[in-house]
């Protein structure tokens, strides 16, 4: 067999089949009533008049080549791609009983147009069903593209202009108003707004940016004009990743669906291989020509593989329409499947389980001063430098509602700290060495400081008139979804690792806070894979997920990579799952939907193929003895309607729930 890829719905749109099925039923009405079949179940006859014998000839012809040739098109390519699959039985079977009826018409004997007509019918109305679920699936960069502005406003010379979205370049200034979309990936060089960003990161509330602050195209603008460089265009926007994304996520295939395509091929085969058999056998018991061809044609329509071609696309389709609901992008559906099978999730800390920036994280005070009091006199002090830690503790500062008080001859003492006088009183905020400005007495707060030092956080005393008032314990602070996300996946049965570069004395914090089951510290970033392969030694299957970029390496040796916060910066290509929303907890939904998206598969393959394990032998007239035999439009109806409980049994999915 031939495993070069080959789009069974190239050229196919819903419309058409759509169109074809009411014109080929509005034929097929008289096919019928001019056939044998009301006499037979009515004992009503249709009236007669010069040349009506040869209505079902006419109209069937027409309801053949016209309804029909769709499908002896997609036969020709299947046979062509060494791939035949339903459309080779369809054409098979309508081929087969079009030119028996035709020689019957002229040579006598009972014709099959009305259930020639009316399989195509059944089968026009199948294939527009499957082609409304195909286009479905498209849907997502559908509405990808409606994020993007079809102009932007360029300024020129002082003068805005406006031009198509595709003329833009890297480096012109775009305008963007209030309430409008942004035009470009680019740097904000003038201006201030609050950005919508919830269609990148899932989250309602608006982000501030001001200048040299990046901006997203498609996003949305608050109250404020922006004048934004562009940086990138075209296909190096995020959009267009995304939406790059998407479409590799859709035209990747799972190993179950794999299976099915390879279950359909054998099944044809099984089938012309079962029919052949049949029309034989019923023609060598006597059984008459005209029965041996129904016969043939009944199995050969009843064993379409219509089911089972839709089994995991359906169910793939979904899952990937519901993983972008959630918050993540598949870009390989093997990377999904993979997902169940995880035993160990191994995240990268830094701004994965932690925020990736300094915060406060304890404040002590000596008895005779008060903690509102004491981060107030810091944070003055502290407002007027642009370190990281004093920039962290002025934001602890205004989170908590203490107002900052006017700072007078503040200055920066080098390696130490800083120092100010706030209403008189003389106050310096450093590190230990700033206690020379002290008494050195720490009373009781010595012993909380010396255990948070030794978990490798950041302690930073405050002196206020020669006296040790109080002291901060500073780190990367710990996501507040990550305690949540840690819980979800111990209950699920996943085991958490945690790979860093931090010392052993911070990673050993994050861990027992974290309750983490494993960690490694002070790895650099190209040892990370090597962990992960160590891991893997152990006969697990890991989970690596990262910032996509410096973890690279490991994404890939993982046997599921995750990329997370899909942003400007993401190594697309290391990650088999994108993060949207930088939010650990989504770890936990990729494989409680993974589960859910292989019992749906396993479930539908089994109804596909059960299916036709009975209905083979019931077509083939194994049952005839005792009266039982199905025509070939019944057959048909009995097709379409596994068709049906597979593609409701997809759409079921929908309803699992992954908080």
């Amino acid at each position: 067999m031939n495993n070069k890829e080959f789009n069974k719905h190239e050229g196919h749109h819903a419309k058409m089949f759509l169109k074809k099925f009411w014109v080929s039923l509005v034929l097929t009405v008289p096919v019928i009533l001019y056939s044998e079949f009301p006499e037979k179940l009515f004992g009503w006859k249709a009236p007669e008049f010069y040349g009506s014998s040869y209505i079902p000839l006419v109209l069937g012809s027409f309801v053949f080549f016209y309804g029909g040739w769709i499908f002896l098109k997609g036969a020709a390519r299947e046979i062509k791609a060494r791939l035949p699959g339903m459309m080779t039985l369809i054409a098979i079977a309508i081929t087969v009983a079009y030119i028996y009826s035709v020689f019957t018409t002229f040579f006598g004997g009972v014709t099959l147009f009305w259930e020639l007509t009316t399989l195509i019918l059944v089968m026009l109305l199948g294939h527009w069903i499957e082609m409304v679920a195909v286009s479905n699936t498209k849907g997502a960069l559908r509405e990808i593209s409606k994020l993007m502005p079809d102009t932007a406003e360029v300024i020129v010379d002082g003068k805005t202009i406006s031009i198509p979205i595709k003329d833009l370049k890297e480096g012109d200034l775009v305008f963007i108003r209030p309430g409008g979309r942004v035009s470009a990936d680019g740097i904000i060089e003038e201006g201030a707004s609050e950005i919508d960003e919830s269609m990148i990161t899932g989250e309602s509330a608006p982000v501030l940016k001001k200048v040299g602050d990046e901006v997203v195209a498609g996003t949305i603008n608050g109250d404020g004009a922006l004048k934004v460089r562009v940086s990138k265009v075209g296909e190096k926007t995020f959009l267009s990743g995304v939406m790059k994304l998407v479409a590799e996520a859709q035209a990747s295939k799972s190993r179950l669906q794999v299976l099915s395509d390879r279950a359909a091929y054998y099944l044809t085969v099984i089938a012309v291989s079962a029919g052949s058999f049949t029309f034989i056998a019923w023609f060598v018991l006597g059984a008459g020509i005209e029965f041996a061809i129904e016969r043939l044609v009944v199995v050969l329509v009843i064993a379409c593989p219509h089911a089972l071609g839709l089994a995991i696309p359906l169910v793939a389709s979904t899952s990937t329409a519901m993983a972008a609901k959630n918050g993540f992008l598949v870009k390989q559906r093997l990377a999904l499947e993979a997902a169940r099978d995880i035993d160990v999730v191994l995240f990268d800390k830094t701004g994965t389980l932690t925020k990736g920036e300094y915060g406060v994280t304890n404040v002590w005070t000596k008895e005779d001063f008060l903690k509102k009091d004491v981060v107030s006199l810091a944070a003055s002090v502290d407002a007027n430098s642009e370190h990281f830690i004093s920039k962290a503790i002025t934001k602890y500062a205004k989170d908590n509602g203490i107002e900052l008080e006017k700072t007078d001859e503040f200055k920066r003492i080098p390696g130490k700290g800083v120092y100010g006088k706030v209403s008189g009183k003389e106050v310096y905020v450093g590190g230990e060495a700033i206690l020379e400005y002290s008494d050195k007495d720490l009373g009781s707060i010595e012993s909380y400081t010396k255990e948070e030092a030794k978990k490798g956080k950041t302690i930073i005393y405050v002196v206020v008139d020669k006296k040790v008032a109080g002291a901060f314990a500073l780190a990367d602070i710990i996501r507040d979804e990550s305690y949540h996300a840690i819980k979800k996946l111990k209950k699920m049965g996943v085991k958490v690792g945690m790979i860093t570069g931090d010392s052993e004395a911070v990673a050993f914090w994050v861990a027992s806070e974290l309750k983490i089951d494993e960690y490694f510290a002070k790895v650099m970033p190209d040892k990370k894979a090597q962990k992960v392969k160590l891991l893997q030694e152990r006969g697990l299957k890991v989970a690596m997920v990262g910032d996509g970029i410096n973890d690279a390496p490991a994404l890939t040796q993982a046997d599921l990579g995750i990329a997370i916060g899909a942003g400007t910066n993401v190594a697309l290509e290391s990650a088999g799952i994108i993060l949207a929303k930088n939010n650990p907890e989504d770890i936990a939904k990729i494989i409680k939907l993974s589960r859910y998206t292989y019992s749906k598969m396993m479930q539908n393959l089994f109804w596909a193929t059960g299916y036709n394990v009975v209905a083979i032998p019931l077509a083939a007239g194994a049952l005839a003895f005792k009266g039982i035999l199905l025509s070939p439009a019944l057959g048909a109806v009995f097709m379409s309607l596994s068709t049906v409980i597979v593609a409701v049994n997809a759409i079921l999915l929908k309803r699992k729930k992954l908080d």
